[in-house]
């Protein structure tokens, strides 16, 4: 028979990657942002609004403040490598939350291999990742939905050791 498989609904996989600017202002700024964006992912990217107004920074209720996008599949797998890369594959235990997904920012766009262009500027932005494992769909069908059990869901410990087996990460200590 050969050697022993793990279980395979037991695999943690990437279900998908958002990706976040957030200018914190409407305008030129902000279409600029998508357009990196839009290079990036070649998706469409969504504008989000603004929940309140907050004079101190400056923005009203409504006002278009950032723009994101969602990547799934080998897209994802993709572009978080490019984002890893930048990072050095180094993150704090900090960065992994508590049901398995974690996150992470770059300073610079340009160094994810997009050229730079002076009429964009330059844009840090926002990864997170949110890992699964095959049988998540339950929770989310229209028929017959019902929860995740306790024993599949991911834990922040899992996420951590997934990471490190297979980008070879590195783990800082602290938050």
């Amino acid at each position: 028979m050969g050697e022993e498989k793990g279980n395979v609904m037991r695999d943690l996989q990437i279900r998908k990657l958002c990706l976040n600017i957030c200018v914190g202002e409407s305008g030129d700024r902000l279409t600029r942002a998508a357009k990196v964006l839009e290079a990036l992912t070649g998706q469409s990217p969504v504008f989000s609004k603004a929940r309140f107004t907050i004079r101190s920074f400056g923005i009203r209720r409504n006002e278009k403040i950032s723009v994101h996008c969602t990547v799934r599949g080998p897209k994802a797998e993709e572009i978080l490598e490019k984002g890893l890369k930048v990072k050095e594959y180094e993150l704090r235990k900090g960065n992994f939350s508590n049901t398995g997904n974690f996150g992470f920012g770059i300073q610079e766009h340009i160094d994810l291999g997009i050229k730079y262009d002076p009429s964009i500027g330059i844009y840090g932005m926002d990864f997170y990742v949110v890992l699964g494992r095959p049988g998540y769909r339950v929770a989310y069908r229209r028929k017959a939905k019902s929860r995740v059990g306790p024993g599949h869901r991911v834990t922040k410990e899992e996420a951590i050791k997934w990471f490190q087996q297979k980008y070879e990460g590195i783990i800082l200590p602290g938050k």
